[in-house]
């Protein structure tokens, strides 16, 4: 029986990982390399060879981990990554929502064209599985909850545009040419590294630092999922047997919490109480605002063998914990888009 047959479960695989020095993909590098595989990441050419979230490996850099500084928007070296892999984990995206207001042809070029680049060079080069990240967004505001894959997908924002149509490049190649891709859905991972143009963060290094918490509305509900739990999930999608082969997987708890709710975790995980204040720069347009986002995670269960481990008062705990060890990293004062 063949990798394709019975699953990608070899501890001497190797994995391109793209967005390999951000918030997941550093985890999920992290995770792989635990678990044995070999991993080539990539991360975005900076002129300071940054390794982004992966720098702590530098010095003590595994024989198992190579990387690569680059962009997903260059076609010919992407082809060269991938030529010597098994399997892709495509996590390079554009993804703050606001700043995707702001400069739309930036997130066409990295979500959409980035994408391509990686399916076609996957393609030519043979690879056994591609897992492409897609996100809750792309569901917009909920029609009905929980939300399960047959949902459909709303454009409501040039940010969500762009994942649903990398989201249907991968669909369309896999229904074309029989691509072995698996699209897995995240729905809000929060965690340690995540930048402060996230809720989470922004929340807690306020929080910190002062008796008030600036933010947008209060009232949109997520649901959470911890970044290592995440990070399972990628990795669940890699190892699973043929038959996960074009499917879209949300990853997420199937429970809800809103934004004000939130607010008053961490308020009780802190013993601290804050006033909120609501600041304009940071509502989003009507129409634009996603509301309401909850998984129907059943798809996880059954084909990956897959479901959140971390409650919410445990993941928040460690990530407080994290964010004040590291709070000079996050500019409390400035609204990041």
């Amino acid at each position: 029986m063949d990798n394709q047959s019975k699953g990608i479960k070899s501890l001497r695989k190797k994995a391109f990982v793209t967005g390999a020095g951000g918030f997941i993909g550093s985890q999920l590098v992290e995770s792989l390399l635990t678990k044995g595989w070999n991993v080539k990441a990539l991360i975005k050419y900076n002129s300071c060879s940054s390794w982004g979230w992966l720098e702590r490996l530098r010095e003590n850099q595994s024989e198992n981990l190579e990387v690569l500084l680059g962009d997903v928007t260059d076609s010919n070296l992407i082809k060269q990554a991938v030529s010597d892999c098994d399997v892709v984990f495509h996590l390079a995206a554009l993804i703050g929502i606001p700043y995707s207001y702001v400069a739309p042809a930036s997130y066409i070029q990295t979500n959409v064209v980035g994408t391509l680049n990686l399916i076609q060079a996957s393609i030519e080069c043979g690879i056994e599985r591609f897992i492409h990240t897609s996100t809750s967004e792309v569901y917009g505001t909920a029609i009905y909850t929980p939300i399960d894959e047959n949902h459909p997908l709303q454009a409501q924002s040039p940010y969500s545009a762009s994942k649903i149509s990398a989201d249907k490049l991968v669909e369309s190649f896999y229904c074309s040419f029989d691509f072995p891709a698996v699209i897995v859905r995240p729905f809000n991972t929060y965690g340690p590294r995540q930048s402060s143009r996230a809720v989470i963060p922004t929340i807690i290094s306020q929080a910190l630092t002062s008796n008030e918490i600036h933010l947008g509305s209060l009232d949109p509900v997520r649901d959470l999922t911890f970044v290592t739990d995440t990070a399972e999930g990628f990795i669940a999608a890699a190892e699973a047997d043929s038959s996960v082969h074009g499917n879209v997987i949300n990853l997420g708890t199937g429970n809800s919490v809103s934004i004000g709710d939130l607010v008053r975790i961490i308020a009780e995980i802190l013993g601290n109480d804050f006033d909120v204040i609501e600041d304009k720069n940071r509502v989003r347009p009507e129409k634009s605002e996603v509301m309401t986002l909850i998984s129907k995670n059943k798809k996880a269960k059954d084909l990956l063998n897959w479901e959140p481990k971390l409650s919410i008062n445990d993941g928040l705990s460690h990530t407080i914990d994290w964010i004040r060890d590291n709070l000079s990293t996050y500019k409390n004062n400035e609204y990041t888009v």
